[in-house]
């Protein structure tokens, strides 16, 4: 089976959809497939990868998003579509991309849409108030569910806004490449040019944009070192905030590391084992792979208490509210614990969320499973062509 994926907002320094579409792209390659996924790009491209073949086609930078694209040329990517003769079609952002699930049906290709973002959350950040929000959420979700033949959620929390409508989403929680992101990663010498011997180490890891709040991560870092706990920050994460962040903690003198994008994968493993803590800011993250990478690493998380973060840290970290006291709390909290025991609670919490889990729901959705052999047979029928 030909399974496409078409996603918006992906570059090389984008952070969990990148990850989530290798992740899926390489399971799918593991269970017989052939996977293709179309992303936009300064110009039109296209490579093999471990993950499938990646098409690049030409869209324009956003702006005020840290250079995120996106596929605007709809006769561009239809035509693109027409060539491969896809068997399913996996879209990865309703905002933009709603209109491909007309196309799939046109076509009579099954259709899938991915929710990796809350509309109702954005909309209440950003949009005119939570009573017109919700109605607007509403409306768009209503049509994202009358386009496509599935919807897809990672976690109850993302459910909720489809569920209210009377909508069936699907819900298949994303994973972590625990071989990757292991305790065993701790690295002492990075931990000697990051803090003091004695110093409380916490990790921001993720985007620097408005709606992941990273403020709220200085604010816990102010509040922690006013409560005399000797704390610094680092953050591995770019985007339209980094700079006035950095003047920020150099004004208020807040010990804090800013690192930009971290490429390289093993100092990235290591910067995740080697944190005490790890923070989560972000008020509506659907999900949460920077969270859920950080547990596989035995790095306990503090998770934003609004967000869907609580259902995947469990009982490895604490959920708080929007404020720096209430996270500098529950770091306070957290460090109660003996080392070993954050350690292994984290890491056992991330054994429960494996990639082979995640590439397995998102077959079934598709109407797929996999053999023992490795080979690929329709599970249901009625909905192959």
């Amino acid at each position: 089976m030909l399974i496409v994926r078409v996603a918006n907002f992906v570059h090389a320094s984008s952070g969990g959809l990148r990850t989530a579409l290798r992740e899926l792209g390489r399971g799918y390659l593991a269970a017989g497939h052939q996977a293709v996924l179309i992303v936009p790009g300064p110009r039109a491209a296209e490579e093999e990868t471990p993950y499938g073949s990646v098409v690049t086609l030409p869209g324009p930078v956003v702006p005020g998003l840290g250079g995120y694209r996106v596929l605007l040329n709809r006769a561009a990517v239809t035509k693109r579509l027409e060539r491969l003769r896809p068997d399913r079609i996996e879209v990865h952002d309703r905002s933009t991309l709603r209109w491909l699930g007309s196309w799939a049906r046109r076509a009579e290709v099954p259709s899938t849409m991915v929710s990796h973002e809350s509309l109702d959350g954005l909309l209440r950040l950003f949009g005119p108030g939570r009573s017109l929000g919700l109605r607007a959420a509403d409306r768009l979700n209503s049509r994202t569910v009358r386009a496509f033949d599935s919807v897809v959620c990672t976690t109850g929390w993302a459910e909720r806004e489809f569920t209210r409508l009377g909508a069936a989403p699907v819900r298949v929680p994303l994973g972590v490449d625990l071989a990757r992101f292991a305790p065993a990663n701790r690295d002492p010498e990075l931990r000697h040019r990051l803090a003091g011997p004695d110093q409380v180490i916490l990790l921001h890891c993720g985007r620097l944009s408005a709606e992941k709040e990273p403020r709220l991560s200085l604010a816990t870092l102010a509040g922690l070192r006013s409560a005399g706990v000797d704390a610094v920050l680092v953050v591995a994460g770019d985007g339209p905030l980094r700079t006035a962040l950095m003047r920020e903690a150099l004004e208020r003198r807040l010990p804090a590391t800013f690192l930009g994008h971290v490429a390289d994968p093993l100092l990235l493993a290591a910067l995740l084992a080697t944190a005490d803590l790890a923070l989560a800011p972000g008020p509506i993250e659907t999900f949460g792979l920077a969270a859920l990478e950080a547990l596989a690493s035995g790095t306990p998380v503090v998770a934003r208490s609004t967000s869907a973060l609580p259902e995947v840290i469990g009982e490895a970290g604490v959920a708080a509210g929007g404020t720096g006291a209430a996270y500098a709390a529950a770091v306070r909290g957290l460090l109660e614990r003996t080392p070993g025991e954050r350690r292994a609670a984290a890491r056992a919490q991330a054994e429960r969320f494996p990639w082979s889990g995640a590439v397995d729901g998102f077959l079934s959705v598709h109407g797929l499973s996999r053999t023992p052999t490795g080979r690929v047979h329709v599970a249901d029928p009625a909905v192959s062509h």
